[in-house]
């Protein structure tokens, strides 16, 4: 019988490497710094758990190899916000939320890692109106999944798309907690 590590391993196809990924976020950062310029009224949230990784190295970016002034950077936890989150027999494991700064009438991103039904963006949205009325939202996203959303969302900017049916998933992983940068296409 084979290993179900090794039949893992050959379920799963590279969509990006450590270096693509590098190219796309140096690319995302160009994009913000065209439309936000000075970020003086532009703050970042990362949308709990898996957006954290990527707006925090948008920020590094921005910041150390951009030269751009210090940028505001919250982490939204969207779980009790979720339409779905009575659904589950499993217990729900919230994540922080971390926003320490005035939300009302600024320019607010919302950055996660893959944008798959939209589901997670409406909760986001319902989320932040909590600490504010921001004057505009806008979203990045590394991966955008086409073809299974049941929401109305579309990113602002995308690091990539991908068409990917019902079985497959994408995984990003980050090496801050993974050891390494890569997305890959899982097929169950």
């Amino acid at each position: 019988m084979p290993d179900q590590s090794l039949q893992l391993i050959m379920s799963q196809k590279v969509l990006l490497n450590s270096k693509e990924v590098t190219i796309i976020l140096h690319r995302l950062a160009c994009q913000l710094i065209e439309k936000h310029l000075d970020f003086s009224d532009t703050i970042l949230i990362g949308i709990q758990p898996r957006g954290v990784f990527l707006a925090e190295r948008l920020k590094q970016i921005l910041e150390n190899e951009y030269n751009t002034p210090e940028i505001s950077l919250g982490y939204l936890d969207i779980t009790f916000f979720r339409d779905d989150f009575r659904r589950t027999d499993k217990p729900l494991e919230a994540n922080k939320t971390q926003i320490n700064f005035i939300v009302e009438n600024k320019k607010v991103i919302f950055i996660d890692d893959v944008l798959f039904t939209g589901r997670s963006i409406r909760s986001a949205l319902t989320a932040i109106q909590s600490f504010g009325r921001p004057s505009e939202i806008e979203l990045l996203v590394l991966i955008d999944r086409r073809f299974s959303r049941n929401l109305p969302i579309q990113p602002d900017y995308r690091g990539r798309q991908v068409d990917a049916i019902n079985g497959e998933k994408v995984k990003v992983s980050w090496k801050e907690n993974e050891g390494e940068d890569v997305v890959h296409l899982v097929t169950n």
